[in-house]
């Protein structure tokens, strides 16, 4: 069988092991056996996203990955989701400002059927592509953002802060869900042009794990991929790098039919895939990570100024990370008042640093999130394209764990200090309209999720 580069240097987290190959088109293909269950996981990262956009195009990464599931060169309309659901399968994709993934869990002997489908959209996607197709697909993204952005109560808040946190220009300065401007002005030509330039085999990741044959599958990869050609003419992405810290703090007021008042605020953060970034993940877990969490204990539990308070780490490897700190005030709390709060404990965290018995179960947590992600067929997939695109080795996803591990408290203390400091964060505040909102407001119970689930907005998934 015809195949370039191949390495199989293996590195291991609980026994888990990755070999990495690369076909004569570039494809780099990762493989990983588990047989524990009957089950395939297929997952495709290319190395684009919103972050590869240029200035009145912005959503055409996020449009191009619903276009993705508009049929083929030998597969039509719907039929990527109907073949892979009749035969037992899941799937979907997902845009952020670094990739665009598209992923297939599957019954181990579908596994051919999934390689098939992801090798005949990289192949033969243009000879779909028609008016049709993209006048449907730039519907349902306008009406994804209405949904998810602008028709909810604090759906901007994760637009606003990354413009603030990313000054004009930067390419992290907007979100992958675009403007409703940019949507509107997107061309059938401009779709096609993406697609040249970015969907190409030596742009691309692939993995598979789970219950495989590896030499059976590279045969299928070699046999499905293989004769994609290569496209040399990907631009190289605009600089990201900023400024460690914002040098002053950014502020906006904004008043709007919210059930409650709200302080929500961006840090910037080390990049990710360095030692200073699992080090300011553990800063914000002791800070924000749940109930167990320091400003959940002093806002919620003892001043019971909040419903709910938590922060969290969005990792970037092209830019500084972003901490998201999300706030929601109990009753008629004034905003004042939990930023008073807020920057005392921060204060006291940059000079004390985390317990003893705060580290141990910070680290736990962030082990067991690890874990969790690395314990499935899908989420080791997803991780080892992750590692690959962003960071060049794959086998990095199986080593993450002793990485946080090695953390030392002053290392965390050291960055808080240096990172989470009023002069380098843009503050969001949202004040409600009606006064009389404030009384009654409806939050959610679950505070633990909030800045989680705030700062993973920027992964635009396609709808079914």
């Amino acid at each position: 069988m015809p195949m370039g580069h191949t390495t199989t240097a293996e590195a291991g987290s609980g026994g888990l092991t990755a070999t990495e190959h690369r076909l004569a088109n570039g494809l780099r293909v990762v493989l990983s056996e588990d047989h524990l269950t009957p089950v395939a996981a297929v997952c495709l990262w290319y190395d684009v996203g919103s972050r590869h956009e240029v200035k009145g195009r912005t959503g055409l990464a996020h449009l191009f990955e619903h276009l993705m599931f508009q049929g083929s060169g030998q597969v039509k309309g719907n039929g990527h989701f109907e073949l892979v659901q009749g035969a037992g399968g899941s799937l979907n994709g997902t845009t952020s400002f670094e990739r665009t993934n598209y992923f297939e869990t599957m019954p181990a002997h579908q596994l051919e059927l999934a390689l098939w489908l992801e090798a005949d959209r990289m192949g033969s996607l243009l000879t779909a592509l028609d008016d049709e197709s993209m006048e449907n697909q730039r519907d349902v993204v306008k009406n994804e953002r209405r949904q998810r952005y602008d028709n909810v109560p604090y759906g901007t808040a994760f637009e606003r802060l990354t413009a603030m946190s990313y000054p004009e220009g930067h390419p992290y300065h907007h979100t992958p869900i675009g403007s409703m401007a940019d949507l509107d002005a997107a061309t059938l030509e401009d779709a096609r042009q993406f697609f040249r330039t970015y969907y190409a085999p030596n742009n691309a990741v692939l993995s598979v794990v789970g219950d495989i044959d590896p030499e059976q599958t590279l045969a299928w990869v070699e046999k499905y991929f293989g004769s994609i050609p290569a496209h040399d003419g990907k631009p190289a992405p605009r600089d990201g790098s900023l400024p460690d810290v914002i040098g002053e703090q950014l502020r906006e007021v904004v008043v709007e039919e919210v059930p409650a008042r709200a302080l929500m605020a961006s840090y910037r953060l080390p990049h990710d895939g360095t030692r200073a970034c699992d080090a300011a993940d553990l800063a914000l877990t002791v800070l924000g990570g749940g109930e167990s969490s320091r400003l959940y204990n002093r806002l919620v539990r003892r001043d019971r100024t909040a419903v709910a308070a938590g922060f969290g780490l969005l990792r970037l490897a092209g830019a500084p990370s972003m901490g998201w700190l999300d706030v929601k005030t109990s009753g008629d709390v004034e905003v004042p008042v939990i930023e008073a709060a807020i920057d005392e404990e921060l204060a006291r965290f940059a000079e004390e640093g985390p317990t003893a018995e705060e580290m141990e179960r910070a680290q736990a947590q962030l082990e067991r999130e690890w874990l969790d992600r690395l314990g499935t067929v899908a989420g080791r997939a997803d991780e080892l394209c992750r590692y690959a695109v962003l960071f060049g080795d794959p086998q990095l996803a199986l080593n993450a764990v002793p990485r946080i591990l090695e953390v030392t408290p002053e290392e965390v203390r050291e960055v808080a200090k240096a990172r989470l400091r009023p002069d380098n964060r843009a503050v969001l505040v949202y004040e409600p309209k009606s006064p009389e909102n404030v009384e009654d407001a409806d939050l959610p119970e679950d505070p633990e999720s909030e800045a989680t689930v705030a700062a993973g907005n920027e992964n635009e998934e396609t709808a079914k």
